[in-house]
Parts: structure tokens; C-alpha cells; sequence
């Protein structure tokens, strides 16, 4: 798939570390750009999906001081695919502990998919350290999302070729609920079944997150460190029902983060996140700016979606 020319040059980070955050988990951080700049932490989706290299490419590099975090049990972060004391309360708290650990006062957060969830609750929970947020493919870990992409009946009628080898390893008698069939699975002793479910899982994703199916995301599906992190995690989360009190627990707390500048991009046809939960925060928070991307899915990568993401951070440069 084409690069967006919208993107910043390949950099690379100057400052790589880690956080040890509980008596378990260490987590991986880096930095890039510059030094001296105005904070921006990337976090990335799943939950389990790590960051990469191009995940510094939406910022200026000149003004911004990119910090990229692997959340629990992601990416280079310790214990790899851990569940245990892996929960959203305690990545909230693990990104406190990373802003204070850089000496930071405040820094925009930039998040997608999962990673629009975890920006949304930590702004919730501190808003005096957010200077402004930029959200894409909106997931509020509702349970009505969930059945959309996981159940039968909603992505499945779009994708029906993808979700016959997504259903392929649950028995027909535990498929009236996919989540809990594969929670079982992923976390099971079976190791080969543990894998063969985990790239599964996490083909069912790939092949849906853009508009134009990517093999190149596809095949990332069949790496099995990275699809047992990813499927086991987000997995976990959508079983625990995020963890969440309640099923609108964003919805409800909007009115704590209503004062922050926010730019809300969302793919039209995105069938992993689909669009009616953005329009659902647009709705109850029509201060932030919100903008419909006509030819774009799921994935941050869609060229008309990359330059709305970067023209965002390029635009909150002067806070």
C-alpha cells in the first residue's frame, strides 16, 4: 500500500528505557524528536498492539517530543502477553507514572482505536495533564462494539470470506459467544492451541482494519509472539468488559475532558471501530473538532486519514 506523503520523515528515537510500574510489569518507552519540545505520548492500539517506528512519523520532529509507549505486556514490554495485574485502571496509571518519570507537566495524547479508549479514560482521570487529544477510529469498549465485530451479524456480513477462518477454531457447540470460546483458548495450557487461536484472532483484525485489504498487515497476524500478545490481551480486555463499571463509563465522564481541544477522525466505512460510536461522542461532545474520513476504514495508515491525524498535531504545535 502507498505511503502517505502527509507523513514526517523516518526518524530514529534518541532515548530508549524502561519503566518498571508494578512488583511484575516493566514497561518499554523511547523518545524522538526533539529534546527540548513539547511533549506528545503516542499510545497504540489493541490492547497488545505495541508500537513501531512509523508511529513517530505523525509529528513534527522539529517541534515535538515524541514519546511512544508498549503498554502491558506489549511490544517490548515485560512480562511479554501477560494478563495478569493487566487491566485499564493500570495502564492509566502507568502513563502518570511515565509522565512523571520525564519530567513532564502536560503533553498531548494521541490515540486510535484502543488506543482512543485508553487516551479517552486517562484524560478522564487527569485532565490537567492533557493539553489537547487526537482521537481516531473511536472504540468506547461498549458491549454493543463488541458484538459487532466479534459476534455474528454485524463486521461478519461484510467480511464473510475473513470470518469463516475467524470462527474456524471454535467448536460450532461455543459459538453463540466468540469471546469467551477464544478467552478460553488463549488462555488455556494448550500451547499449539493457544497460537493456532491467536493468529485467528488476530487475522480476523488485519484483514479488516482497511479499506483495501493490506497482506502486508495480514501477514503480521502470523508472526506468533506478536499475535499471542495481541489476541491474548485485547481478549482479555473484551472479556473484562474493559474493566469498566459501567457499559457508557466514557459517555457518562465526557463533561471532565469537555474544556481540552480535541480532533476526532473517523474512517466512514472503518469496521472495526465503526463509525456510529464516534458520532455517538460527537454527539455528547460536539466541542471537539470531528471530521468523517469518505474513503478510509479502520486503520490509521489510510492516506486520507494520515493527513488528518498529522494536519491535527501540526495545528495543536502552538499549544
Amino acid at each position: 500500500m502507498p505511503e502517505s506523503p502527509a507523513l514526517y520523515p523516518k526518524l530514529e528515537s534518541y532515548d530508549q528505557g524502561f519503566l518498571k510500574v508494578s512488583s511484575l510489569h516493566t514497561v518499554y518507552y523511547e523518545q524522538s524528536g526533539n529534546p527540548s519540545g513539547k511533549p506528545v505520548i503516542y499510545l497504540h492500539g489493541g490492547p497488545g498492539g505495541g508500537v513501531s517506528s512509523h508511529d513517530r512519523r505523525y509529528f513534527d520532529p522539529s517541534v515535538y517530543r515524541i514519546i511512544l509507549l508498549d503498554q502491558r505486556g506489549a511490544g517490548k514490554s515485560t512480562p511479554t502477553a501477560c494478563l495478569e495485574d493487566n487491566t485499564t485502571w493500570a495502564l492509566v496509571e502507568d502513563i502518570e507514572k511515565l509522565r512523571e518519570h520525564l519530567q513532564i507537566e502536560k503533553w498531548v495524547v494521541f490515540g486510535g482505536s484502543w488506543g482512543s479508549t485508553l487516551s479517552l479514560v486517562y484524560a478522564q482521570e487527569h485532565p490537567s495533564r492533557v493539553k489537547a487529544l487526537i482521537l481516531r477510529g473511536i472504540f468506547m469498549l461498549r458491549q454493543s462494539e463488541l458484538r459487532w465485530f466479534y459476534e455474528q451479524g454485524g463486521a461478519s456480513n461484510i467480511f464473510p470470506d475473513a470470518w469463516d477462518e475467524y470462527v474456524k477454531p471454535i467448536p460450532e457447540n461455543e459459538r453463540d459467544n466468540f469471546i469467551a470460546a477464544y478467552h478460553k483458548r488463549l488462555t488455556g495450557s494448550d500451547e499449539e492451541e493457544r497460537i493456532r487461536c491467536a493468529k485467528a484472532w488476530s487475522t480476523w483484525e488485519c484483514s479488516t482494519s482497511k479499506l483495501y485489504v493490506d497482506p502486508v498487515e495480514v501477514a503480521k497476524a502470523s508472526e506468533d509472539i506478536w499475535a499471542l500478545a495481541f489476541a491474548r490481551i485485547e481478549c482479555h480486555y473484551f472479556f473484562n468488559k474493559g474493566f469498566f463499571k459501567t457499559d457508557a463509563h466514557i459517555l457518562e465522564n465526557v463533561d471532565k475532558i469537555r474544556h481540552i481541544p480535541a480532533t476526532i477522525v473517523q474512517g466512514r466505512y472503518d469496521v472495526v471501530c465503526p463509525a456510529t460510536s464516534a458520532w455517538d461522542l460527537h454527539k455528547v461532545w460536539p466541542e471537539a473538532q470531528f471530521e468523517f474520513m469518505a474513503d478510509a476504514g479502520h486503520s490509521a495508515k489510510e492516506l486520507a486519514t494520515t493527513a488528518r491525524l498529522v494536519q491535527a498535531a501540526d495545528e495543536y504545535k502552538t499549544l
